[in-house]
């Protein structure tokens, strides 16, 4: 599994990102080049937040496919870029465009990612929501959905340990 070692006065955040793998999947994550790529779209103020403000390079984050008939978790990316503006919105053509960004200007934010490391298998939400261990998580609480949420350390090590698990 990864190799979550840092130097000892830095202080690493873990993260859960959703994309719909209809949009963008891990498997396209990680045939991009250099298997990385800005994480852009984002058009929630709580999420840019996130990413603007307490995302830091060094960071990992879940890539977690929704939209799917059991959506999972499927990989881990690592954050290698922190936040900056995401031209994205500025682009009418682009389909992430925001009307309301004008000027050069934008409120949203993106940070870039790479994908690190395929789960073994991928860790689903109906079996996440079984393990006593997961119920603090925020993916798992009613009515959040949005894109980048926070993974406390004890959760994510929760998640690492299910992946590693065989069903059946």
């Amino acid at each position: 599994m990864v190799n979550t070692s840092r130097p000892a006065y830095e202080h690493r955040q873990y993260w859960l990102l959703k994309s719909d793998p209809d949009s963008f999947s891990f498997d396209a994550l990680w045939s991009s080049p250099n298997r990385t790529t800005h994480w852009d779209g984002v058009r929630n103020f709580q999420a840019r937040n996130y990413m603007r403000d307490e995302m830091k390079k060094g960071d990992l984050a879940f890539f977690y496919h929704s939209g799917e008939p059991d959506p999972g978790i499927h990989g881990i990316v690592e954050i290698v870029r922190e936040g900056y503006p995401d031209h994205t919105a500025l682009d009418p053509k682009d389909p992430h465009h925001d009307p309301r960004s004008k000027g050069g200007e934008t409120p949203w934010s993106m940070v870039d990612i790479k994908a690190i490391e395929r789960l073994p298998r991928p860790v689903t939400l109906s079996e996440m929501r079984t393990k006593p261990e997961l119920e603090g998580m925020p993916l798992l609480q009613r009515g959040n959905r949005l894109s980048v949420q926070k993974v406390g350390g004890a959760e994510w090590n929760a998640v690492l340990r299910l992946a590693k698990q065989t069903t059946g």
